[in-house]
């Protein structure tokens, strides 16, 4: 557990000076994250995500890393971000998501980082 908030600590430190250019939002799914549509059974541990279809682009989304940013609610959710410094997550994309109504569906542990679960969906920025 602790070198995962390390982890996240380090990672958020890295991108505190990158602008993310691209807004979308972000609801999660629970575990197990396996199977997945791009690694089967393949477990790519826990900060993982499915994306929409816009960001799919027939599977050469797979296994891509991309850093997500709660910038808000789209709900009435009190404080639905984590707050403090702005926090990061990076997540590999492992798993294809076309009903989902949000641009990316987070694994159960990443949205934890950035967001209060309760919150359910959320407004993000993500770099690709």
């Amino acid at each position: 557990m602790q070198l995962s908030i390390m982890i996240v600590l380090v990672l958020t430190m890295c991108f505190a000076g990158i602008a993310y250019a691209l807004e979308g939002t972000a609801t999660f799914y629970n575990r197990p994250y396996t199977p997945s549509a791009c690694f089967g059974n393949e477990d790519h541990g826990r900060l993982v995500a499915g994306v929409s279809n816009e960001l799919w682009n027939n599977g050469a989304a797979c296994g891509r890393t991309i850093g997500v940013m709660c910038t808000g609610a789209t709900n009435l959710a009190p404080q639905s971000c984590i707050k403090g410094i702005d926090i990061a997550v990076v997540v590999e994309i492992t798993d294809h998501s076309p009903k989902c109504s949000s641009t990316i569906n987070l694994s159960e542990d990443a949205f934890s980082v950035i967001a209060n679960p309760d919150a359910g969906r959320i407004r993000i920025e993500y770099d690709e």
